[in-house]
């Protein structure tokens, strides 16, 4: 049986790159790669999801006819980012797994940021304990009056314990910041189609030569340039899984207490509430979370995608339960 990490997984087969599980990962050449299939069913938890086997997974498998590899062992995993499948609703899709950190890319215009976006993602980073990075790319588009809501979304983020880095890809600033950010760890980056994900890449790393498509004209949205997730080794000692564009994001595996409890600064001031961590932050009386937002302690725009985020999530499940009816 042989031991390796998953480098890129393509839906039906998977990159694995040979090493021993505690093993330090250099750069690597294609000829040690091996392709593998899975081997029997894997769930997640007992979730159902399209990919039993994300970017990441340290498996075991046996080598086959023609150099090919069949998947016998997933190991465990210390953490993993999963999303709403966006084919398959009532379905997870794993993102990427063992990682040390995420970088989510966003842009204040070119396309514009919806502020909801970043709660979103950080509800599927949270409940793992990943740390996450808010990058704001594209700032050489900005003007001025830009840099003061730059400012204020930095404050939101970064009271919470969000580091936020204002970058340009393009002109390379922030760039030396963010490599420093990376080395040594493994990273997922993601982002919502068109933030300039793959130029960043290029800039860490100009031979990757990674393919860069135009904000369409068509409500300036981004269009997906890469295809399936795929783990990189940069020269200067990081590894970034770097992961289609997304442009939605929705939960069908969250219950209204999982909203609650994954808005940190929420979870912190709900021990003062009346109901502690079983109020929802709505109608309850003497709720310590709505005392704060009054208060300007907690953002109330986190709390109004919150609010947006909880009602979406009583929705699916009450839709989900009266379907089995």
């Amino acid at each position: 049986m042989n031991t390796g990490i998953v480098i890129k997984s393509t839906g039906s087969w998977y990159k694995i790159l040979p090493v021993s599980e505690n093993q330090k990962i250099e750069h690597w050449s294609d000829d040690v790669v091996v392709e593998a299939r899975i081997k029997g069913k894997f769930r997640l938890a007992g979730l159902s999801i399209t990919n039993p086997i994300a970017v990441g997974d340290v498996v075991d498998y046996e080598l086959e006819q023609e150099g090919k590899g069949m998947i016998k062992h997933i190991h465990p995993r210390k953490n993993y980012v999963a999303r709403q499948s966006p084919r398959k609703k009532h379905e997870l899709h794993l993102l990427a797994s063992n990682v040390d950190q995420a970088v989510l890319v966003v842009s204040l215009k070119f396309p514009d940021l919806k502020l909801g976006f970043i709660d979103r993602f950080l509800l599927m980073t949270e409940p793992q304990d990943i740390p996450v990075i808010i990058l704001v790319n594209k700032i050489d588009l900005l003007e001025e009056d830009d840099f003061d809501w730059l400012g204020g979304l930095a404050m939101m983020y970064e009271k919470i314990g969000y580091k936020v880095l204002p970058i340009s890809a393009t002109n390379g600033d922030g760039i030396d910041t963010l490599k420093e950010l990376l080395k040594d760890k493994q990273t997922l980056i993601s982002g919502q189609s068109g933030v300039g994900k793959s130029t960043l890449l290029n800039a860490l790393e100009p031979e990757l030569d990674i393919k860069v498509a135009p904000i369409s004209d068509y409500m300036g949205k981004g269009q997906h340039t890469t295809t399936f997730a795929e783990m990189h080794s940069l020269s200067f000692g990081a590894r970034i899984i770097d992961t289609p564009g997304i442009k939605t994001l929705s939960f069908n595996n969250l219950e209204p207490q999982d909203v609650v409890h994954n808005y940190r600064e929420f979870f912190i001031a709900s021990a003062n509430c009346k109901f502690g961590g079983n109020c929802l932050h709505r109608n309850e009386p003497k709720c310590a979370v709505k005392d704060a937002i009054e208060s300007g302690e907690i953002s109330d725009i986190r709390y109004a995608s919150y609010l947006q985020i909880l009602e979406e999530v009583e929705a699916q499940n009450h839709w989900e339960r009266h379907k089995k009816m």
